[in-house]
């Protein structure tokens, strides 16, 4: 992981047109995911759209990853690849999306369902996308990593979830990814200190068994060691007057999808 690098307001407002740009995808992709449409047929859509935004996909090529999208359902956590083979009703799968315009990044994942899911799989997506948010909460002046981690953890851990502790969240900037790294567990007051200017991807990885994984052939896709499913939510999320402030969005997914919602209201982006 590079260094932490403070952005100002110039850069924080770039980064959160690429946030968007993100945001506008996972929206636009909301539409399509339907039982019979593949995530290689997803991940087409999506490097169009980014393209005729005027951005370039931020994950094609990034170490040499080779599609627009990370695909992951059911048992995966992130990092899967996208194939051709069709969805299922009852499948959830996360999608997690970069696009890189005017030099600065945007990156943030939600998991969707598609069709008619199982109420223990909804319920774990509740509770991680939950999760999520009490993380932002955390991310004040002041505070440390371990505070942020914490909050994530003791809310997902609860609910008896496997908190994933190989992978984490990140700063986020003119590099994909920048200090400090964001772990979504924790100790109270322990690590980096947040500080005015920092912007981060805050992105619970939370499975329903347990918190152990295994890393596919492909050397990409990460799955849970129990074949339990698991969930991913992501925010970017800048550090504005002491505050967490949103620079991406769900917005355009609820829009989508007919669902109505306050709980980023408490985090919104002032011009």
């Amino acid at each position: 992981m590079s260094k932490i690098v403070l952005k100002n307001a110039e850069e924080i407002a770039l980064i959160r047109e690429s946030a968007l740009i993100v945001s506008k995808t996972l929206g636009m992709l909301a539409s399509e995911i339907k039982p019979g449409i593949s995530a290689l047929e997803l991940d087409q859509l999506a490097e169009t759209f980014i393209r005729d935004h005027g951005a370039e996909p931020g994950f094609l090529g990034l170490y040499d990853f080779p599609n627009t999208l990370c695909m992951s359902p059911n048992d995966q956590v992130v990092h899967g690849i996208p194939t051709a083979k069709p969805l299922e009703s009852g499948d959830i799968i996360s999608i997690d999306c970069g696009a890189l315009k005017n030099g600065f990044y945007g990156d943030h994942a939600y998991t969707f369902a598609v069709g008619e899911i199982a109420e223990e799989t909804q319920k774990l997506l509740d509770v991680t996308k939950a999760s999520l948010y009490k993380g932002i909460e955390a991310f004040v002046a002041g505070n440390r990593v371990g505070d942020l981690g914490f909050a994530v953890q003791q809310h997902t851990e609860a609910e008896g979830y496997g908190v994933v502790r190989e992978l984490v969240g990140h700063g986020l900037g003119a590099s994909m990814h920048e200090g400090p790294e964001i772990p979504n567990y924790g100790r109270r007051g322990r690590g980096k200190v947040f500080l005015e200017g920092m912007v981060i991807a805050i992105e619970p990885m939370i499975n329903m068994g347990t918190h152990r994984i295994i890393q596919e052939k492909d050397g990409w896709t990460i799955r849970t060691a129990d074949r339990k499913p698991s969930a991913h939510f992501e925010h970017d999320v800048a550090l504005i007057d002491g505050k967490p402030r949103l620079l991406s969005t769900f917005d355009y997914i609820y829009e989508a999808l007919g669902i109505s919602s306050v709980e980023e209201d408490p985090f919104r982006f002032e011009a």
